[in-house]
Protein backbone atom coordinates (compact mmCIF):
# COMPACT_ATOMS: atom_id res chain seq x y z
CA UNK A 1 0.00 0.00 0.00
CA UNK A 2 1.21 3.16 -0.46
CA UNK A 3 2.15 6.03 1.77
CA UNK A 4 -0.37 8.66 1.49
CA UNK A 5 0.35 12.04 0.17
CA UNK A 6 -2.06 15.08 1.53
CA UNK A 7 -2.28 18.36 0.61
CA UNK A 8 -3.87 20.86 2.23
CA UNK A 9 -5.07 24.54 0.95
CA UNK A 10 -6.76 27.51 2.35
CA UNK A 11 -6.90 30.74 1.10
CA UNK A 12 -5.80 33.39 3.58
CA UNK A 13 -8.22 35.68 4.96
CA UNK A 14 -10.65 34.87 2.49
CA UNK A 15 -13.24 37.62 2.64
CA UNK A 16 -11.12 40.30 2.65
CA UNK A 17 -8.68 39.22 0.15
CA UNK A 18 -11.94 39.44 -2.51
CA UNK A 19 -12.66 42.60 -1.53
CA UNK A 20 -8.92 43.67 -1.73
CA UNK A 21 -9.12 42.48 -5.16
CA UNK A 22 -12.52 45.02 -5.59
CA UNK A 23 -11.05 47.81 -3.89
CA UNK A 24 -7.09 47.95 -3.69
CA UNK A 25 -7.76 51.25 -1.15
CA UNK A 26 -8.01 48.41 1.40
CA UNK A 27 -4.48 47.08 0.85
CA UNK A 28 -2.36 46.99 4.43
CA UNK A 29 -5.05 48.62 6.23
CA UNK A 30 -7.20 46.88 9.23
CA UNK A 31 -10.50 45.49 7.80
CA UNK A 32 -13.64 43.80 9.37
CA UNK A 33 -15.84 42.30 7.75
CA UNK A 34 -19.57 41.35 9.30
CA UNK A 35 -22.58 43.08 10.87
CA UNK A 36 -21.82 47.12 10.53
CA UNK A 37 -24.44 47.94 13.88
CA UNK A 38 -23.10 47.12 17.09
CA UNK A 39 -25.01 43.96 17.92
CA UNK A 40 -22.83 42.46 14.77
CA UNK A 41 -20.29 40.08 14.85
CA UNK A 42 -16.64 40.03 12.99
CA UNK A 43 -16.92 37.58 10.58
CA UNK A 44 -13.57 38.06 8.98
CA UNK A 45 -10.38 40.34 9.80
CA UNK A 46 -7.33 41.24 7.64
CA UNK A 47 -4.27 40.39 9.72
CA UNK A 48 -3.54 43.95 10.16
CA UNK A 49 -6.43 43.84 12.26
CA UNK A 50 -5.80 40.69 14.08
CA UNK A 51 -2.54 42.89 15.70
CA UNK A 52 -5.37 44.86 17.86
CA UNK A 53 -6.22 41.56 18.84
CA UNK A 54 -9.78 41.44 16.50
CA UNK A 55 -10.58 38.04 16.04
CA UNK A 56 -13.41 36.19 13.89
CA UNK A 57 -16.80 35.80 15.81
CA UNK A 58 -16.46 38.62 18.21
CA UNK A 59 -18.60 41.33 18.45
CA UNK A 60 -18.26 43.77 16.02
CA UNK A 61 -18.72 46.91 18.93
CA UNK A 62 -15.48 45.01 20.73
CA UNK A 63 -13.86 45.07 17.40
CA UNK A 64 -13.98 48.80 16.71
CA UNK A 65 -13.36 49.75 20.48
CA UNK A 66 -9.68 47.59 19.86
CA UNK A 67 -9.16 48.54 16.25
CA UNK A 68 -10.79 51.99 16.22
CA UNK A 69 -9.26 52.90 12.65
CA UNK A 70 -10.75 49.53 10.99
CA UNK A 71 -12.44 49.98 7.67
CA UNK A 72 -15.85 47.87 8.59
CA UNK A 73 -17.60 46.29 5.78
CA UNK A 74 -20.71 44.15 5.22
CA UNK A 75 -19.31 41.99 2.91
CA UNK A 76 -20.92 40.54 0.34
CA UNK A 77 -21.29 36.53 0.14
CA UNK A 78 -22.31 36.02 -3.23
CA UNK A 79 -19.26 37.24 -4.81
CA UNK A 80 -17.32 35.38 -1.99
CA UNK A 81 -18.61 32.20 -3.90
CA UNK A 82 -18.04 33.14 -7.04
CA UNK A 83 -14.43 33.94 -6.04
CA UNK A 84 -14.48 30.22 -4.63
CA UNK A 85 -16.18 28.37 -7.58
CA UNK A 86 -12.87 29.76 -9.52
CA UNK A 87 -10.43 28.30 -7.14
CA UNK A 88 -12.96 24.93 -7.07
CA UNK A 89 -12.30 24.64 -10.70
CA UNK A 90 -8.64 25.01 -11.42
CA UNK A 91 -8.41 21.98 -8.38
CA UNK A 92 -10.79 20.06 -10.09
CA UNK A 93 -8.88 20.61 -13.45
CA UNK A 94 -5.55 19.47 -12.28
CA UNK A 95 -6.26 17.15 -9.39
CA UNK A 96 -7.23 13.22 -9.14
CA UNK A 97 -9.12 13.69 -6.17
CA UNK A 98 -10.08 16.48 -3.93
CA UNK A 99 -12.44 17.39 -1.55
CA UNK A 100 -14.15 20.66 -1.14
CA UNK A 101 -14.54 20.93 2.62
CA UNK A 102 -15.67 25.01 3.20
CA UNK A 103 -16.00 27.92 0.94
CA UNK A 104 -12.37 28.49 1.21
CA UNK A 105 -10.97 25.00 1.84
CA UNK A 106 -9.78 22.27 0.40
CA UNK A 107 -7.74 18.53 0.68
CA UNK A 108 -6.43 16.61 -2.49
CA UNK A 109 -5.24 13.19 -2.26
CA UNK A 110 -2.23 13.21 -4.66
CA UNK A 111 -1.06 9.96 -3.52
CA UNK A 112 1.44 7.89 -6.42
CA UNK A 113 1.61 11.47 -7.92
CA UNK A 114 5.35 11.52 -7.98
CA UNK A 115 5.41 8.52 -10.51
CA UNK A 116 4.07 10.59 -13.10
CA UNK A 117 5.35 14.28 -11.99
CA UNK A 118 9.03 15.45 -10.86
CA UNK A 119 7.28 15.18 -7.60
CA UNK A 120 4.42 15.64 -5.47
CA UNK A 121 5.39 18.94 -3.60
CA UNK A 122 6.84 20.61 -6.80
CA UNK A 123 3.35 19.76 -8.56
CA UNK A 124 1.32 21.68 -5.38
CA UNK A 125 3.60 24.33 -5.80
CA UNK A 126 2.62 24.90 -9.77
CA UNK A 127 -0.77 24.46 -8.56
CA UNK A 128 -0.69 27.56 -5.96
CA UNK A 129 1.15 29.52 -8.68
CA UNK A 130 -1.39 29.12 -11.16
CA UNK A 131 -4.26 29.91 -8.50
CA UNK A 132 -2.10 33.00 -7.36
CA UNK A 133 -1.90 33.57 -11.06
CA UNK A 134 -5.22 33.89 -12.33
CA UNK A 135 -7.14 34.38 -9.44
CA UNK A 136 -4.79 36.56 -7.64
CA UNK A 137 -6.06 35.50 -3.91
CA UNK A 138 -3.29 34.20 -1.55
CA UNK A 139 -3.42 30.76 -0.75
CA UNK A 140 -1.18 28.42 1.56
CA UNK A 141 -0.60 25.10 1.75
CA UNK A 142 0.50 22.19 3.89
CA UNK A 143 1.90 18.97 1.99
CA UNK A 144 2.20 16.05 4.51
CA UNK A 145 1.07 12.20 4.86
CA UNK A 146 -2.52 13.05 6.69
CA UNK A 147 -5.32 15.86 6.63
CA UNK A 148 -4.15 16.83 10.58
CA UNK A 149 -1.06 17.30 9.55
CA UNK A 150 -1.43 19.01 6.36
CA UNK A 151 -4.18 21.50 7.55
CA UNK A 152 -2.01 21.68 10.99
CA UNK A 153 1.05 22.87 8.32
CA UNK A 154 -1.34 25.16 6.74
CA UNK A 155 -2.03 27.11 9.49
CA UNK A 156 1.97 27.00 10.24
CA UNK A 157 2.73 28.32 6.29
CA UNK A 158 0.29 31.61 6.62
CA UNK A 159 -0.07 33.77 5.04
CA UNK A 160 0.58 33.36 1.69
CA UNK A 161 3.69 30.73 1.65
CA UNK A 162 3.91 26.93 2.17
CA UNK A 163 4.71 23.50 4.00
CA UNK A 164 6.29 20.01 3.38
CA UNK A 165 6.55 17.88 6.30
CA UNK A 166 8.08 14.69 4.95
CA UNK A 167 6.89 11.08 5.72
CA UNK A 168 8.95 10.46 9.67
CA UNK A 169 8.78 13.96 10.54
CA UNK A 170 5.29 14.44 11.64
CA UNK A 171 5.79 13.88 15.73
CA UNK A 172 8.94 16.19 15.41
CA UNK A 173 7.00 18.98 13.69
CA UNK A 174 3.65 18.94 15.81
CA UNK A 175 5.66 18.44 19.31
CA UNK A 176 6.65 22.49 19.79
CA UNK A 177 3.23 23.96 18.91
CA UNK A 178 0.66 24.95 20.99
CA UNK A 179 -2.25 21.49 21.61
CA UNK A 180 -4.78 24.03 20.43
CA UNK A 181 -3.12 23.31 17.39
CA UNK A 182 -4.90 20.25 17.18
CA UNK A 183 -8.07 20.04 15.22
CA UNK A 184 -11.06 19.05 17.14
CA UNK A 185 -9.24 20.99 20.24
CA UNK A 186 -11.80 23.71 21.10
CA UNK A 187 -11.72 25.90 23.51
CA UNK A 188 -13.43 23.76 25.95
CA UNK A 189 -11.34 20.92 25.30
CA UNK A 190 -7.97 23.54 25.37
CA UNK A 191 -8.92 24.78 28.91
CA UNK A 192 -9.77 20.91 30.46
CA UNK A 193 -5.73 20.59 28.97
CA UNK A 194 -4.38 23.48 30.39
CA UNK A 195 -6.13 22.94 33.58
CA UNK A 196 -3.86 19.86 33.42
CA UNK A 197 -0.98 21.50 32.82
CA UNK A 198 -0.53 20.61 28.89
CA UNK A 199 0.10 23.16 26.70
CA UNK A 200 2.00 21.81 23.94
CA UNK A 201 1.81 18.65 21.36
CA UNK A 202 4.60 17.05 23.22
CA UNK A 203 3.05 16.50 26.43
CA UNK A 204 0.24 14.64 24.90
CA UNK A 205 2.39 12.82 22.18
CA UNK A 206 4.31 11.44 25.69
CA UNK A 207 1.47 10.73 27.54
CA UNK A 208 -0.08 6.56 28.09
CA UNK A 209 -3.46 7.48 25.31
CA UNK A 210 -5.10 5.67 28.16
CA UNK A 211 -5.01 8.42 30.09
CA UNK A 212 -6.45 10.87 27.42
CA UNK A 213 -9.43 8.80 26.96
CA UNK A 214 -10.05 8.77 30.97
CA UNK A 215 -9.85 12.66 30.72
CA UNK A 216 -11.69 12.92 27.30
CA UNK A 217 -13.48 9.78 26.54
CA UNK A 218 -13.12 8.73 22.98
CA UNK A 219 -11.96 12.58 22.03
CA UNK A 220 -9.05 11.66 23.62
CA UNK A 221 -8.53 9.00 21.95
CA UNK A 222 -8.76 10.74 18.65
CA UNK A 223 -6.68 13.75 20.00
CA UNK A 224 -3.64 11.45 21.03
CA UNK A 225 -3.77 9.92 17.55
CA UNK A 226 -3.96 13.30 15.91
CA UNK A 227 -0.81 14.72 18.19
CA UNK A 228 1.32 11.86 16.84
CA UNK A 229 0.52 12.42 12.95
CA UNK A 230 -1.53 9.58 12.68
CA UNK A 231 -4.83 10.04 11.03
CA UNK A 232 -6.38 7.81 8.12
CA UNK A 233 -9.31 10.09 7.49
CA UNK A 234 -10.24 9.76 3.40
CA UNK A 235 -10.02 12.50 0.86
CA UNK A 236 -14.15 12.53 0.34
CA UNK A 237 -14.47 12.97 -3.76
CA UNK A 238 -16.44 16.53 -3.39
CA UNK A 239 -19.59 16.87 -5.30
CA UNK A 240 -21.64 19.96 -4.89
CA UNK A 241 -24.93 19.34 -3.35
CA UNK A 242 -27.40 21.69 -5.36
CA UNK A 243 -30.54 21.51 -2.86
CA UNK A 244 -32.08 20.12 0.72
CA UNK A 245 -35.73 18.69 0.57
CA UNK A 246 -38.40 16.99 2.48
CA UNK A 247 -42.25 16.27 1.70
CA UNK A 248 -45.29 15.33 3.42
CA UNK A 249 -47.76 12.93 2.15
CA UNK A 250 -50.60 13.14 4.07
CA UNK A 251 -52.71 9.35 4.85
CA UNK A 252 -55.97 11.47 4.59
CA UNK A 253 -56.27 14.24 2.32
CA UNK A 254 -56.05 17.02 4.64
CA UNK A 255 -57.69 21.25 4.75
CA UNK A 256 -56.86 21.73 8.46
CA UNK A 257 -55.00 25.09 7.62
CA UNK A 258 -53.15 24.88 11.37
CA UNK A 259 -51.46 21.38 10.59
CA UNK A 260 -50.28 22.76 7.31
CA UNK A 261 -48.55 25.50 8.62
CA UNK A 262 -46.88 23.87 11.77
CA UNK A 263 -46.02 21.16 9.25
CA UNK A 264 -44.18 23.43 7.41
CA UNK A 265 -42.70 24.93 10.31
CA UNK A 266 -41.35 22.16 10.84
CA UNK A 267 -39.92 21.71 7.56
CA UNK A 268 -37.88 24.75 7.15
CA UNK A 269 -36.67 24.42 10.98
CA UNK A 270 -35.12 20.58 10.07
CA UNK A 271 -33.71 22.00 6.86
CA UNK A 272 -32.19 24.52 8.53
CA UNK A 273 -30.63 22.63 11.34
CA UNK A 274 -29.62 20.32 8.16
CA UNK A 275 -27.99 23.23 6.52
CA UNK A 276 -25.61 24.76 9.64
CA UNK A 277 -24.36 20.41 9.94
CA UNK A 278 -23.41 20.85 6.52
CA UNK A 279 -21.69 24.27 6.69
CA UNK A 280 -23.75 25.64 3.94
CA UNK A 281 -26.22 28.85 3.28
CA UNK A 282 -29.22 28.64 0.77
CA UNK A 283 -30.70 31.77 -1.07
CA UNK A 284 -33.88 30.35 -2.65
CA UNK A 285 -36.57 28.57 -0.74
CA UNK A 286 -39.81 26.65 -3.10
CA UNK A 287 -43.11 25.94 -1.19
CA UNK A 288 -44.67 22.96 -2.84
CA UNK A 289 -47.91 21.95 -2.66
CA UNK A 290 -50.44 18.70 -4.50
CA UNK A 291 -53.98 19.35 -4.17
CA UNK A 292 -56.36 15.80 -3.69
CA UNK A 293 -57.19 15.73 -7.35
CA UNK A 294 -52.90 15.73 -8.12
CA UNK A 295 -53.02 19.58 -9.34
CA UNK A 296 -49.15 20.90 -8.06
CA UNK A 297 -48.72 24.22 -7.82
CA UNK A 298 -44.96 25.71 -6.88
CA UNK A 299 -43.96 28.95 -5.62
CA UNK A 300 -40.27 30.24 -4.61
CA UNK A 301 -38.54 33.38 -3.36
CA UNK A 302 -35.19 34.11 -3.15
CA UNK A 303 -34.06 35.69 -0.06
CA UNK A 304 -30.05 36.75 1.05
CA UNK A 305 -28.15 33.47 2.02
CA UNK A 306 -28.96 32.61 4.93
CA UNK A 307 -29.29 29.19 7.49
CA UNK A 308 -31.49 30.96 9.80
CA UNK A 309 -34.80 29.20 11.15
CA UNK A 310 -36.76 32.12 11.83
CA UNK A 311 -35.48 33.64 8.10
CA UNK A 312 -36.49 30.39 6.76
CA UNK A 313 -39.78 29.95 8.63
CA UNK A 314 -41.18 33.34 8.03
CA UNK A 315 -40.38 32.85 4.24
CA UNK A 316 -41.96 29.69 3.95
CA UNK A 317 -44.98 30.76 5.94
CA UNK A 318 -46.02 33.68 3.26
CA UNK A 319 -45.28 31.38 0.13
CA UNK A 320 -48.00 29.51 2.02
CA UNK A 321 -50.14 32.37 2.19
CA UNK A 322 -49.82 32.47 -1.86
CA UNK A 323 -49.79 29.12 -2.84
CA UNK A 324 -52.79 28.07 -1.14
CA UNK A 325 -55.56 29.74 -2.49
CA UNK A 326 -57.87 26.38 -3.51
CA UNK A 327 -59.33 25.61 -0.11
CA UNK A 328 -59.53 22.10 -1.47
CA UNK A 329 -58.10 19.16 0.18
CA UNK A 330 -54.27 18.84 0.43
CA UNK A 331 -52.29 15.59 -0.95
CA UNK A 332 -49.22 16.70 -0.14
CA UNK A 333 -46.52 19.55 0.81
CA UNK A 334 -43.06 20.15 0.42
CA UNK A 335 -40.18 22.53 1.28
CA UNK A 336 -36.99 22.82 -0.67
CA UNK A 337 -33.80 25.27 -0.14
CA UNK A 338 -31.86 25.85 -3.51
CA UNK A 339 -29.35 27.95 -4.51
CA UNK A 340 -26.89 26.59 -2.13
CA UNK A 341 -23.69 27.75 -1.17
CA UNK A 342 -21.00 26.42 1.13
CA UNK A 343 -19.08 28.20 4.16
CA UNK A 344 -17.25 27.48 7.43
CA UNK A 345 -19.76 29.89 9.01
CA UNK A 346 -23.18 28.69 9.93
CA UNK A 347 -25.17 31.42 10.51
CA UNK A 348 -26.31 34.44 8.17
CA UNK A 349 -22.55 36.19 8.05
CA UNK A 350 -23.49 39.59 7.71
CA UNK A 351 -26.83 40.28 9.36
CA UNK A 352 -26.74 38.49 12.66
CA UNK A 353 -26.34 39.76 16.51
CA UNK A 354 -24.04 37.80 18.36
CA UNK A 355 -27.32 36.85 20.59
CA UNK A 356 -28.66 34.78 18.01
CA UNK A 357 -25.67 32.92 16.73
CA UNK A 358 -25.08 31.67 20.35
CA UNK A 359 -29.12 30.96 20.68
CA UNK A 360 -28.80 29.08 17.40
CA UNK A 361 -25.30 27.35 18.67
CA UNK A 362 -27.15 26.31 21.87
CA UNK A 363 -29.87 24.71 19.91
CA UNK A 364 -27.48 23.06 17.88
CA UNK A 365 -25.01 21.55 20.13
CA UNK A 366 -28.65 19.97 22.06
CA UNK A 367 -29.93 19.09 18.58
CA UNK A 368 -25.89 16.98 17.74
CA UNK A 369 -26.03 15.13 20.95
CA UNK A 370 -29.95 14.02 21.18
CA UNK A 371 -31.01 14.05 17.90
CA UNK A 372 -32.38 16.69 15.46
CA UNK A 373 -35.88 15.71 16.83
CA UNK A 374 -35.09 16.56 20.76
CA UNK A 375 -35.60 20.36 19.29
CA UNK A 376 -38.60 21.93 18.51
CA UNK A 377 -40.53 25.12 18.08
CA UNK A 378 -43.98 24.79 19.79
CA UNK A 379 -46.05 24.95 16.56
CA UNK A 380 -43.97 22.15 15.17
CA UNK A 381 -44.20 19.81 18.42
CA UNK A 382 -47.30 17.68 16.90
CA UNK A 383 -45.43 16.76 13.75
CA UNK A 384 -43.63 13.24 13.10
CA UNK A 385 -40.23 13.26 12.57
CA UNK A 386 -39.78 14.16 9.11
CA UNK A 387 -38.19 11.87 6.52
CA UNK A 388 -35.49 13.00 3.96
CA UNK A 389 -37.47 12.28 0.65
CA UNK A 390 -37.02 14.73 -1.88
CA UNK A 391 -40.22 15.65 -3.53
CA UNK A 392 -38.76 17.17 -6.39
CA UNK A 393 -36.82 14.02 -7.72
CA UNK A 394 -38.93 11.34 -6.14
CA UNK A 395 -35.66 10.08 -4.80
CA UNK A 396 -34.17 10.25 -1.25
CA UNK A 397 -31.31 12.96 -0.06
Amino acid sequence: MLDRTILHLDLDTFFVSCERLLDRKLNNRPVLIGGTADRGVVAACSYEARTYGVHSAMPMRTARMLCPDAIIIRGNSGVYSEFSEMVTEIIRERSPLFEKSSIDEFYVDITGMDRFVQSSYQWSRELREKILHETHLPISFGLSTSKTVSKVGTGEAKPNNHILISQGTEKPFLAPLSIKKIPMVGDKTYHKLRSLGIERVKTVQEMPVELMERVLGKNGNMIWKKAQGIDNTPVVAWHERKSLSTERTFEQDTTDTHQLRSIIVAMAESLAYQLRKENKLTACITLKIRYTDFQTYTRQKRVPYTSLDHTLIETVLDLFEKVYDRRVLVRLIGVRLSNLVGGTYQMRLFEDSEKIIKLYQAMDNVRNKYGKNSLKRAVGMDTVNLGGMNPFKGTKE
